[in-house]
């Protein structure tokens, strides 16, 4: 049975950016590290794989979550042409839960972020595009009381 979301992987080309984009949505980095040989190739199904592997966290998070960044040194990284889009097949955004939806976008334009969409309120949640490093989309969800 499965119990929770453990973590989200996101594979970027510019580490700092990421972490600041990251930080400004609380969480924080845990710990980095390089992974490559045969054992992390073959799990990965990636040949001759070397990559930066950086964990960060969401602090008090129950449960924990976390979002792992690869910022890979080879292979060389595949381009998603269609990665603005929420109308492609498969992966289509990550949700964060927040407390003030507005007070969030604010901050987040204080930093440059890109605000994707006006806030929206559909079943009882106001919500908001943002986006994330190398152009991934994230929605901000405010539960309404």
């Amino acid at each position: 049975m499965i119990k929770n979301v453990d973590h989200i992987t996101l594979a970027v080309t510019h580490v700092e950016e990421a972490k600041k984009f990251f930080s400004l949505l609380g969480f924080e980095e845990e710990q980095s590290v390089v992974i490559q040989g045969d054992n992390f190739s073959n799990f990965m199904n990636i040949d001759n794989l070397k990559a930066d592997h950086i964990t960060l966290w969401l602090k008090n998070s129950t449960p924990r979550f976390e979002i792992q960044l690869l910022k890979f040194h080879t292979p060389a990284p595949q381009l998603d042409p269609h990665i603005h889009r929420l109308d492609k097949l498969g992966y289509n955004h990550l949700c964060f839960a927040v407390d003030d939806i507005h007070k969030q976008i604010h901050k987040l334009k204080d930093h440059n972020v890109k605000i994707l969409s006006d806030v929206l309120t559909f079943h009882k949640r106001k919500l908001v595009y943002i986006e994330g490093p190398n152009g991934v989309i994230i929605e901000l969800a405010q539960r309404e009381s």
